[in-house]
């Protein structure tokens, strides 16, 4: 039998928590930051956990993590 392989784009963007959730980093806070607010800016810089929704999905593109 060949091995699973991991989704290499997925395996960057997200992290397993200790308790078995999935966290990412919020997307559009690296450039063109002058026309955003600070409250905007700040509340980019927070991880987020993944819905229990998506987490079937995940575990197909992350089998090994």
């Amino acid at each position: 039998m060949p091995k699973i392989k991991t989704n290499r784009a997925a395996a960057k963007r997200f992290k397993k928590t200790g308790s078995g959730k999935f966290v990412y980093n919020k997307s559009f806070g690296s450039h063109i930051l002058t026309k955003k607010t600070t409250k905007r800016k700040r509340s980019l810089r927070q991880s987020q956990i993944i819905d229990r929704s998506n987490h079937r999905q995940l575990r197909l593109l992350l089998p090994n993590h």
